[in-house]
């Protein structure tokens, strides 16, 4: 484990969104949706590439909150440009479990 500084941490933006559009994205090398999300009105709408099709329907993920990095650089993910890293942990079977905060916050909101 890397030990960080209070002013690395604090540069982190992580941020609550609601997924407000979840599609297939059948380019991708390993089974994935394309998210859309709803991150408030300062940070606005912010799409991302998330590994997460084993636990979650797309169905389950619309108007579902969850947690993203919302300050990394947009990286290129095949044709799909990916503007924010969706968080999550992995279960028994090392599929992605989302990050979600279990009641309801505000777009945008910050963790502390």
């Amino acid at each position: 484990m890397e030990i960080i500084s209070w002013n690395d941490y604090k540069k982190v933006e992580l941020r609550s969104g609601t997924i407000i559009e979840a599609d297939d994205f059948p380019e991708a090398k390993k089974p994935a949706y394309k998210l859309t999300i709803d991150f408030g009105e300062s940070i606005g709408i912010k799409r991302s590439s998330a590994q997460i099709t084993e636990n979650y329907t797309k169905d389950d993920l619309v108007g579902k909150t969850i947690l993203a990095v919302v300050n990394f650089p947009p990286k290129q993910i095949g044709p799909f440009m990916s503007e924010c890293l969706v968080t999550g942990f992995p279960d028994e079977d090392g599929q992605v479990v989302l990050a979600v905060p279990d009641k309801h916050v505000s777009n945008g909101m910050k963790l502390f």
